[in-house]
Order: C-alpha cells, then structure tokens, then sequence
C-alpha cells in the first residue's frame, strides 16, 4: 500500500528547502552535509529522506523553486496600458521587491548552480534568460531609435541595470520595501535620462 502524503507535506518541504539555501549559503554546497541540513530545519535526518534523495536533489529543488517562482513573478508583471517609461520602472521595481528576502537562495544561486549536473544547468539559465529578455525588451521600447539594429548596446544597458540592483541587493540586503522601491526609481531615473545619450 502506498503511503500517503501528509497534509502539511508542502509546507515541511518549503521550510526543509528554506533552511537548506541558508545552510549551503554560509557553509557551502559542498561543505554541507544532512545532518546540518537536519539540524536546521529542526526535524531528523530520516525525515529529510523522506522528501529528498539528498543534497543534489535538494539544491535542485532550491534553484529550480528560486529561479523558475523569480521568472514568473517578474515576467508576469502587467504592463497593458502603460507607456514604456512607467514599464521599465513597474519592472525595475518588481526585481528588487522579488529579490527580498530570497539572500541565501540568490547566494546558492551564484556559488553553488555550478554543482548541478549539464542538463540542470541549462534550465536554471533558460530561467535566467527569460528574465533577461523581458527586461530588455522593457528597456528595448524605451528608447527604440537607440536600440533598434544594435543588439550589442542593448545588451550592456541591460545588463548594466541587473549590475545596479544586484549591487543594491548584495549590500542593502536587509532594505525593507520602501527603500527598494526608492533605489528602483533612482536606477529607472538613471536609465531612463541616459540611454537617450548613449
């Protein structure tokens, strides 16, 4: 007879994954073992097993959960209606609200996707890419006579605003809402009034 699922399965999941990202954040991927994992989520090392293989499995889940929940979020945004100025700060403000409270998963993101094996890789960046495309496309209509037929400028706008909220994100990790919403302005500000010059 199969077992069956508990009723709270999801939420014991969310809260072994959360603690996961925070373990394999300060001490490392490869450093981590389940009996920390275990530890920090505050149930025993069989009960992790009965929702994961192992760690490989559980970092999957981490970064596929992140990265495809982060893509959604910001490439769901509605823009119907609004000119092109009022999208570019709607969605330069969506990534920084998106990023709070996410630090260990974005650091397990950076240090550890390495870990995941070819074909995992390449899914966690199709998440990224999508993310990428939708804010250049945002940044793209901002200013169509700069852009058009010049893909390479494009490119380093874009990836110049995700340089800007990442520093802010990396050292204002404890920022609460307003202030994300403040430094998103200043960062529309800046692109808005620059990519005319460029």
């Amino acid at each position: 007879m199969a077992r069956t699922i508990a009723k709270d399965h999801d939420q014991k999941r969310s809260q072994i994954l959360k603690s996961a990202a925070k373990v394999f954040a300060e001490q490392g991927f490869d450093r981590a073992s389940m009996t920390q994992l275990a530890r920090e989520c505050g149930i025993s090392k069989a009960n992790i097993y009965h929702y994961y293989d192992g760690k490989d499995a559980i970092l999957l889940d981490i970064l596929d959960t992140y990265l495809r929940d982060l893509r959604d979020r910001i490439c769901g945004i509605e823009l119907d209606g609004a000119v092109p100025e009022d999208r570019l700060r709607r969605v330069i403000a969506e990534v920084l609200l998106a990023y709070q409270g996410a630090d260990h998963e974005h650091q397990v993101q950076i240090n550890a996707m390495s870990a995941l094996p070819a074909d995992q890789q390449k899914q966690m960046r199709l998440y990224q890419r999508d993310m990428v495309r939708f804010v250049s496309d945002t940044i793209q209509v901002t200013a169509p006579e700069v852009f058009d037929g010049n893909a390479d400028k494009l490119r380093s706008a874009t990836m110049s605003v995700f340089g800007m909220l990442n520093w802010y994100y990396m050292w204002n990790t404890g920022a609460g809402s307003k202030a994300r919403e403040d430094y998103a302005n200043l960062v529309a500000d800046l692109t808005l009034k620059g990519v005319k010059g460029l």
